[in-house]
């Protein structure tokens, strides 16, 4: 995420405000962030994600989406790296309220957003049942499940499976990192 940029706003002016704009930003309620781009493998494992999900939900009532589709959660406009919904979405929206399962694929520049800022926005949106957040230097994931009105921590490594009842589909972590070589240290730290 960039430096907040003109003077705090409202949802409404963010979202018009955005429309025009050539960039992507988020809203963390008071003022636009402009989204920053990633690192190749960032991309690979979001590539990973998107074609994983596609197909598994395919039949079901739920759909996958990427970065390019917002989600509000807590006042909040987020474009997380990919998203499922169980609920319909109006055609023409651009913004979806009921994302049942979170992917956000961690950074430097986001990990204190992701892991502090973005779990508390998602703890608070009810829809959410599984925020994932995925490790880009190794295969790993912090996933956190939702049990009542709190979101639970579990880690996962290279070794396990991505279990999500909630939208009827299991993924083995190695998945998500295909086509991604990791050093021989990490690699042995995960297994």
């Amino acid at each position: 995420m960039g430096a907040s940029v003109g003077t705090p706003m409202t949802r409404e002016a963010f979202l018009a405000w955005e429309a025009r704009q050539a960039l992507r930003y988020e809203f963390d309620g008071v003022a636009p962030r402009a989204m920053v781009g990633g690192t190749q493998e960032h991309d690979t494992i979001k590539q990973n994600l998107a074609g994983m999900l596609h197909p598994r939900l395919r039949g079901t009532p739920c759909r996958s989406h990427g970065s390019d589709l917002k989600i509000e959660v807590a006042g909040r406009i987020r474009y997380p790296d990919a998203f499922v919904v169980c609920s319909p979405v109006t055609p023409q929206s651009t913004v979806a309220t009921e994302p049942a399962v979170v992917f956000e694929v961690l950074s430097d520049s986001t990990s204190r957003t992701d892991r502090i800022t973005k779990l508390r926005e998602y703890g608070a949106t009810p829809s959410i049942q599984r925020y994932v957040i995925l490790e880009q230097a190794a295969i790993a994931a912090m996933v956190f499940v939702r049990k009542g009105a709190d979101l639970v921590a579990e880690v996962l490594t290279a070794a396990d499976t991505l279990r999500m009842p909630e939208i009827g589909i299991d993924i083995p972590m190695a998945e998500f990192y295909d086509g991604i070589e990791f050093p021989e240290e990490v690699a042995t730290q995960n297994n």
